[in-house]
């Protein structure tokens, strides 16, 4: 049987690896994986479908429903996140399985270092055997060691969007837990994923699109009747009240039609 995947997604395959330049890394191994398990793998079938199925979730429930899909597919994970970096400083995770993702994250808040910071920067997946001897970020793995369980750690990058990055990151409380295998499962499920999270994204961004168009439109049409001016001068009205307050035009248009008024006196 072969795999299948999402349309614009390559799994990773050690005959059909490619590489369009010296950075385009996401979606490969580690450097700690030695290609034991490379090649064709039924999951993907079954990934395929859960992609299909993660669509027609909202992006909340899309979050949790990928971290918790990791845990149970992912051989020695226990814990999970999808953990996401806001002006290329700030880890917080979106979707925890429990509270010890979140305190990793915290700590490579903290110290500015980690492998999440790693897998969304450098488009890497990372693995981090054992945080008791991990060296590539010594003060967050030193923190980690002595103020969680945590021994070993998985990160595999999702999407980049504008300054919003995404990681899926796979915990376990055991050394050495993750083989060539979680992390070629973890490659398969990260990709699908990031399909399926992708098209949820571009939903929910059209409909907010579309939302606050009918917002502005529905604000102009206030302005064309209590001023009498036409929908040019409207809108340019409603931008220089905008500007002038420090609202967002959207806001500004969401509250003059919600409450009849903006937050400039326009009397």
């Amino acid at each position: 049987m072969t795999s299948t995947a999402a349309p614009g997604v390559k799994l990773y395959n050690e005959k059909e690896q490619e590489l369009s330049s010296d950075d385009n890394t996401r979606g490969l191994p580690s450097e700690h994986d030695r290609g034991e398990q490379a090649g064709e793998d039924v999951l993907a079938i079954a990934l395929g479908e859960m992609a299909r199925e993660l669509q027609n979730q909202t992006p909340h429930q899309l979050l949790m429903a990928i971290a918790e899909a990791a845990v149970s597919i992912i051989p020695g994970a226990e814990h999970s996140s999808i953990s996401l970096v806001e002006g290329r400083r700030t880890v917080t995770p979106k979707a925890p399985t429990s509270e010890l993702p979140t305190r990793v994250d915290e700590i490579q808040t903290a110290e500015g270092q980690g492998p999440c910071l790693d897998a969304i920067y450098e488009q890497k997946t990372v693995r981090i055997p054992d945080m008791r001897t991990e060296t590539r970020w010594p003060d967050f793995a030193r923190r980690a060691a002595d103020e969680t369980p945590i021994r070993s750690m998985l990160a595999f990058q999702l999407f980049v969007e504008a300054e919003t990055l995404g990681a899926l990151n796979i915990f376990s409380s055991r050394p050495q837990a993750f083989s060539d295998e979680s992390e070629h499962v973890g490659l398969i499920v990260a990709a699908h994923a990031a399909v399926a999270l992708a098209g949820s994204q571009e939903v929910s961004q059209l409909h907010s699109a579309l939302v606050s168009r009918d917002m502005i439109g529905m604000a102009k049409g206030i302005l064309m009747e209590r001023y009498r001016i036409d929908e040019h001068k409207a809108f340019l009205l409603l931008v220089k009240v905008s500007n002038v307050s420090n609202i967002k035009l959207h806001e500004q248009a969401e509250r003059l039609v919600y409450t009849g008024y903006m937050e400039q006196n326009l009397s």
